[in-house]
């Protein structure tokens, strides 16, 4: 099943680091079949507060994002990001389709959740 890893990142210090990192994490990306769905852009905000950047990486399955996650490459350029922002980065997985959002109120065992 399909899966993002996802970083809600702020406070990014635009730095020598920074650009390192954007300059280094594609090739990271590339044995694992990674590929950008949402990398910053304009926010529309419509409701709430929101602030900073929403990154959305796609990967075939949790465990080829964990995978990439945990690789020797993206271990390595990790700390540039890391040292120069802050915010959240996990795992999730695409709904499995056809979805209904009623689907939400069955049992986990029932709908695959891991909650």
């Amino acid at each position: 099943m399909t899966a993002y890893a996802i970083a809600h990142l702020r406070d990014v210090e635009p730095c020598p680091a920074i650009v390192e990192y954007l300059e280094k994490i594609d090739a990271t990306l590339a044995p694992f079949g990674g590929r950008f769905i949402i990398h910053g852009g304009r926010v529309e905000r419509l409701e709430g507060k929101f602030s900073g950047d929403l990154i959305m990486i796609e990967f075939a399955s949790r465990d080829v994002a964990r995978a990439w996650y945990r690789s020797s490459s993206y271990q390595a350029i990790l700390p540039l990001r890391a040292e120069h922002s802050r915010g959240e980065v996990f795992l999730i997985d695409q709904v499995e389709m056809p979805h209904r959002a009623t689907d939400v109120l069955r049992p986990a065992h029932e709908n695959g959740s891991t909650k």
